[in-house]
């Protein structure tokens, strides 16, 4: 194999991981690796010295290019954004930080960051480079990287998960969820919903699904209990979704939603269900994600 090549595939799922922790989207993220990829192979391999470092940065820059470009993107999608969800093998849920940092509940929470920061916060706390190799990607001082690192760190800290759920508690707190749906059984959900529960739903205006944030326990458990009739052409399977517990959700047998949530203190407090049929093209296979 060219050795260009070889560098490129080495580095491919830690590349891809990177771009979509950037942009929560995993056709981007997939465009990304194509920019990546033509920029790789017009470099002067032989003036590279670390080929990691070089194809993060090639990575790090067209993310932030493809950010500026959806967020504009966005602003026009009809009801809530969110994140592609990744059928993910196995060993990502094994490794405890990287699941954590792709969970649906952090990319919301990575969403709410400047481009700039996001990039420095994903660099720094999920793939540790140093403070002088990021501040080398984003043409910074370490000085400045530094400062943006602080900022980031604090507002992530404010918005992320109150505290680090064990895979075991989080598919124990689904199981419930799970039971209550499929019983329409309204205090089976009350119990397992936290009270200031968020329910998001994601149909791209192709779906039907919900247009505006449902916020609290009784909205939620009353709006899911009313599901319970169509329950009979539904069915749910547990799945391993960004490294997390979720519920694949079936209509005669065809993918129809992706179902992921966010777990605090074993309640609920976080719902995001994806109907938007564009965006589950990556749960019909695994996808391998690297740090």
């Amino acid at each position: 194999m060219d050795p260009a090549v070889d560098a490129f595939v080495t580095h491919r799922n830690l590349l891809f991981t990177v771009a979509y922790e950037m942009l929560g989207s995993a056709a981007d993220a997939e465009d990304v690796l194509q920019e990546t990829w033509l920029r790789w192979a017009d470099a002067d391999h032989a003036a590279v010295r670390d080929e990691r470092a070089y194809l993060v940065r090639i990575t790090t820059r067209q993310s932030l290019n493809r950010l500026r470009t959806i967020g504009r993107r966005r602003e026009s999608y009809v009801g809530s954004w969110l994140p592609e969800p990744l059928l993910t093998t196995p060993d990502v849920a094994d490794d405890v930080e990287l699941a954590e940092h792709v969970s649906m509940a952090m990319l919301l929470v990575l969403e709410t960051l400047g481009p700039t920061e996001r990039a420095v916060f994903v660099l720094r706390e999920v793939f540790e480079l140093d403070y002088d190799e990021i501040a080398a990607t984003l043409e910074k001082s370490p000085a400045a990287v530094r400062q943006i690192a602080h900022r980031a760190r604090a507002h992530v800290a404010a918005r992320r998960p109150r505290g680090r759920v064990s895979a075991t508690e989080a598919r124990r707190a689904l199981e419930a969820f799970q039971r209550a749906v499929d019983l329409g059984d309204v205090q089976g959900l009350l119990d397992i919903l936290a009270p200031d529960v968020v329910l998001l739903g994601d149909g791209g205006g192709i779906r039907q699904a919900v247009l505006r944030p449902v916020v609290g326990a009784d909205k939620v458990a009353r709006l899911l209990a009313s599901r319970h009739v169509v329950v009979a052409v539904l069915s749910l399977h547990p799945a391993e979704v960004n490294g997390c517990p979720a519920l694949i959700v079936r209509f005669d047998g065809e993918l129809d939603t992706v179902l992921t949530v966010r777990v605090d203190d074993g309640l609920v407090t976080g719902l995001y269900a994806v109907r938007n049929p564009e965006k589950l093209s990556h749960m019909r296979q695994a996808t391998a994600l690297r740090r």
